[in-house]
């Protein structure tokens, strides 16, 4: 009951709360973004979502234009020169992440669940197991128990194993729990740095 129906009410109360009072505060966050560096203001980028489908992902751009085909690629270290002046702020304040609430409301994704992965990383939808396809049972989330258990220097097998732990015990009761785990991420600063590639492939 709570996944199905009190669950997308949260998240559309929530997100439309938070488009509504950060509508001026984003729109300034847009237009610094494109001030400080060619491109534009929203990037989007194909992920997978509930079911495996995909859809558009959004955040503001933190990166120059087309940095996901240079150097590194999908990792971005300490002191990656593709990432922007304000591209460092808001990526340490985790403001880029705010239009992901426009996908919220769209119902693409929910405020508390397993990250939304690319589509090819760690690897195509056709690669996971089905064990590991049950991640995909719920709509992704802006955060999740794989982040509040390590975030970017967690190994994909681990993550997607607590994003299926997440799936066998969601309940209010741990979306609270994650949430306010979260806000102490975010306040810290804490495992927010890729430390190198953590992509094992299946066997």
């Amino acid at each position: 009951m709570y996944n199905r129906v009190v669950k997308r009410i949260i998240d559309i109360i929530i997100a439309l709360l938070v488009l509504i009072i950060g509508a001026i505060p984003m729109l300034i966050i847009a237009l610094i973004v494109r001030i400080d560096s060619p491109g534009p203001a929203i990037f989007q980028q194909d992920r997978l979502g509930r079911g495996g489908k995909v859809f558009k992902f959004y955040k503001f751009r933190s990166m120059r234009q087309n940095a996901e085909h240079t150097g590194s690629g999908v990792y971005s270290g300490k002191g990656d020169p593709r990432v922007t002046k304000i591209g460092r702020i808001l990526r340490a304040t985790s403001l880029d992440e705010l239009p992901q609430f426009i996908n919220i409301l769209k119902g693409e994704m929910s405020l508390i669940g397993p990250r939304p992965p690319l589509t090819y990383h760690p690897w195509p939808i056709e690669e996971y197991t089905k064990e590991q396809r049950r991640m995909f049972d719920v709509r992704p989330g802006m955060t999740g128990w794989a982040q509040v258990n390590g975030r970017k220097d967690v190994e994909w097998h681990r993550r997607i194993e607590l994003n299926v732990w997440y799936v066998d015990h969601i309940s209010l009761g741990l979306d609270v729990k994650i949430f306010f785990m979260t806000i102490f991420k975010i306040v810290t600063n804490a495992d927010n740095e890729n430390t190198g590639a953590t992509v094992q492939k299946n066997d």
